[in-house]
């Protein structure tokens, strides 16, 4: 068994083509997209995180909204970048949205990845420390947030506040109990994701990471996966660990699917640059008729590895459009494959 969300980038262009030509259009159709996959019995609703761009921004509001019109479904993101952000209003976001939607948060969290300005989180008002890197800055935020979400007191109350306090130090409220183990780091490299293991996050991991052994993607994902495992267990935690996965899948049923994506899908991993140092593979896409479909997957050893897979969704084809795709891979794919 696998769980079986969908992840949304949230673009929105000024087009005729584009069913989201405005932010209001993404924000309102990703809740509707939410209430919609729920209903077909899809596990999850996530929303990616980018800043300076024609896309999903700041997510707390929209995980909110969306936890308030949904009963069963996991709402998350992947990922937030934690450059931008700060930790401790972020707890009170986070425990806010967490507590709206009854614990059903699974925050998706990384250090980022290039952006659409330069040094985008500068304008955030965040810099590196001395001798530090923009990385080093996102995991020192991401280590401040795990450690305030356990809800211990840490700040001096005043002696004579507005309100009455509880005894002790106090902390950020509200506090969700629970959220702390609902929260993924989004890992590129192995280096990262072990780091992740010995922390307590879950992992996310998507259709890019490092080149690291020059090995096909699926490959090296689920290498990184089972090194992520192995460092989990070296650690002692009690719990079990998840991991997922993201994948553009689209399974073709009808002439809709066949002009959107009847060209197939990108066949091959490609080869990129995402800074001046950092080597990247990006994993393929699958567009094909469901037998097709069905078994080029059986041969992709990182959904395998992992317990949750993320359908990417081309949001700007509309909500209906979007609830078909998620339909067909739930009713279609998931049964032969095992997956439900």
């Amino acid at each position: 068994m696998k769980k079986i969300g969908f992840l949304s980038f949230g673009h929105w262009t000024p087009s005729a083509q584009s069913q989201t030509r405005s932010a209001a259009d993404t924000l309102l159709q990703s809740i509707d997209l939410a209430v919609a996959a729920e209903e077909l019995g899809a596990d999850g609703a996530y929303f990616r995180v980018h800043h300076f761009a024609r896309q999903l921004a700041s997510p707390f509001p929209l995980l909110a909204a969306v936890g308030a019109r949904t009963k069963r479904i996991e709402i998350g993101t992947a990922v937030i970048d934690m450059r931008y952000e700060n930790p401790f209003y972020m707890v009170e976001d986070a425990g806010s949205a967490d507590l709206i939607a009854g614990g059903r948060l699974q925050l998706g969290i990384s250090r980022g990845s290039p952006e659409q300005v330069i040094d985008g989180w500068r304008y955030f008002g965040y810099q590196p420390g001395e001798g530090k890197s923009d990385a080093d800055m996102g995991r020192q935020h991401a280590e401040v947030f795990l450690n305030l979400l356990r809800g211990e007191g840490f700040a001096q109350p005043n002696p004579r506040p507005m309100f009455p306090n509880p005894p002790g130090l106090l902390r950020l409220e509200p506090h969700s109990e629970g959220l702390r183990e609902r929260i993924w780091w989004g890992a590129s490299s192995d280096a990262t994701a072990v780091w992740a293991a010995r922390l307590g996050m879950n992992l996310q991991s998507s259709t890019l990471k490092n080149d690291e052994t020059g090995e096909a993607f699926h490959i090296q994902q689920a290498k990184q996966i089972r090194a992520y495992r192995a460092a989990w267990k070296e650690a002692g935690h009690a719990r079990e660990p998840r991991v997922s996965v993201s994948r553009s899948i689209f399974a073709l049923v009808n002439d809709e699917d066949r002009l959107y994506f009847g060209r197939g899908g990108d066949g091959e991993d490609q080869i990129g640059f995402i800074d001046e140092r950092t080597r990247a593979i990006f994993g393929r896409s699958y567009a094909a008729e469901p037998d097709v479909l069905i078994e080029q997957l059986k041969q992709d050893e990182a959904i395998a590895e992992a317990d949750t897979l993320l359908l990417t969704v081309p949001n700007q084809l509309g909500v209906a459009y979007n609830a078909h795709v998620i339909e067909t891979i739930l009713t279609k794919i998931a049964p032969a494959l095992g997956w439900r």
